[in-house]
């Protein structure tokens, strides 16, 4: 079963979308963590100042039109998401203004899509909402109620999830190809971490002679005070005593002490010393050092190296039964079938393993669809998100992914030690991830220059 990652990307809080990645099968290249649709919870949306006013075109892209309540509905859902947020929104006109950009650009994208032969099925649309429904700890008839009582549209939330995984696929099958991760990039970002790490595992023990440098003082000033501190410095590394130069000298608070700030974590010290002292000796001294506070000369007086805590990644491991969908067996009727099975398996006249390799039309059939040990990531977001909410032994409803309908049952979990090659994997998404994100910036203003864009009336 081949592997490929999913990424997530920076957009803006208006919406939240996801990137969905084509695979031959239900497993992810070097994922991330798992990613989901979301949406605001289903609350009557707060109004916008003033009254509704009669609806008009504010903005054609690519002779489709943007009306004024449109702009002003997504208006609203953005308001209550800030809200549900704790983000302070802007003022109205600078919303509307973010907003009405914001579908313009969608509108490009959609239209893109559309241009590409992309297509969401219903199956894809119903699995979203039933994560909506999941991730407000409801059934999915209790959030169409909520929904219809708070004059929420049900339709229009579906055509609005619809369109964001059409816009998912069309990202990452424009923007992906766009953030390759070289093995070299991936090497100097594991050094830069196992550095920090060792800084972050040691304890230190530092003194310090601080030449204080007043507030906003002249040029002249702060020369002398810089030439007393160099002075200090080569004092200190010609071999005299470090606790005399401090008490004669320093203006720290340490200064009875001989300067000395005791031993304990690397972290606990301002990083400015902490940097200053990396490759410094014991007995070595470093600086003078500029800080807000003045100068300072620093003595390395012990250093312990505390020994490295195992890097620990989560587990699963689960089994299913994929029946893929095509012109011999729509959606409904592998949902349907998926459903049996699990009555089956459920009431005990059957079991999963049996089900499997009878049925399952994925690689695993043969093993019982048992998928082994995975780390986080390694699935397709759809598949994932379902599989993480079980427990073990626990068997799902029917999941909808782009590969099928699936049936999953979580077998296990654990907690491993991370080997080299699970921290290669996680240092390469976090530099795909981090391109995906520029990417796509760039790639959203280019589809945007592209389209034709007419601003007709401001949205009221």
């Amino acid at each position: 079963m081949t592997i490929k990652r999913v990424s997530v990307l920076a957009l803006a809080c208006l919406t939240l979308l996801t990137t969905q990645s084509q695979a031959q099968g239900i497993r992810l290249k070097n994922s991330a963590q798992p990613s989901s649709i979301g949406m605001p919870a289903p609350n009557a949306a707060p109004a916008l100042s003033g009254p509704q006013p009669a609806d008009f075109i504010v903005a054609v892209v690519n002779s489709e039109p943007i009306t004024n309540n449109e702009v002003r509905a997504r208006a609203a859902r953005a308001l209550q998401q800030l809200a549900q947020q704790g983000v302070r929104p802007p003022p109205e006109s600078e919303l509307i203004a973010q907003v009405l950009e914001r579908m313009i650009s969608e509108k490009a994208q959609v239209q893109l899509a559309v241009e590409q032969g992309l297509k969401v099925e219903d199956g894809a649309v119903d699995q979203a909402f039933q994560t909506i429904a999941r991730q407000n700890q409801l059934s999915v008839a209790e959030l169409q109620r909520r929904m219809e009582a708070d004059n929420v549209s049900v339709k229009q939330m579906r055509e609005d999830l619809r369109n964001q995984i059409l816009l998912s696929r069309l990202r990452e099958r424009e923007v992906e190809p766009r953030a390759k991760v070289t093995e070299l990039e991936i090497d100097q970002l594991l050094v830069e971490q196992a550095t920090r790490q060792s800084l972050a595992q040691q304890e230190i023990n530092l003194a310090q002679v601080l030449i204080a440098v007043p507030d906003e003082a002249p040029a002249d000033t702060v020369a002398n005070l810089k030439a007393l501190a160099d002075r200090v410095a080569a004092q200190a590394r010609a071999g005299i005593d470090f606790a005399s130069l401090a008490r004669d000298y320093s203006n720290g608070t340490d200064r009875a002490r001989g300067g000395e700030m005791g031993l304990r974590a690397a972290e606990l010290y301002p990083e400015l010393f902490v940097m200053s002292v990396q490759g410094v000796p014991v007995n070595g001294i470093a600086g003078p050092i500029r800080s807000g506070a003045g100068f300072h000369v620093l003595k390395v007086i012990d250093r312990q190296g505390a020994k490295p805590a195992a890097m620990m990644v989560p587990q699963s491991r689960a089994r299913h039964i994929l029946l893929r969908t095509g012109p011999k067996l729509n959606e409904a009727a592998a949902i349907n079938l998926i459903k049996g099975y699990r009555q089956r398996i459920v009431s005990g006249a059957a079991l999963f393993a049996d089900l499997a390799k009878e049925h399952s039309q994925d690689g695993s059939a043969k093993q019982g669809g048992d998928l082994g040990w995975v780390n986080p990531g390694q699935f397709v977001p759809e598949f994932e998100e379902v599989m993480n909410s079980l427990e073990p032994g626990q068997i799902s409803e029917p999941v909808v992914s782009r590969f099928g309908v699936h049936l999953i049952q979580l077998m296990e979990r654990r907690e491993v030690p991370m080997s080299q090659r699970d921290q290669r994997d996680l240092a390469r998404n976090a530099l795909r991830e981090k391109k995906m994100e520029e990417a796509y910036v760039n790639w959203s203003k280019e589809v945007r220059d592209r389209a034709y864009v007419e601003m007709r009336e401001a949205p009221l």
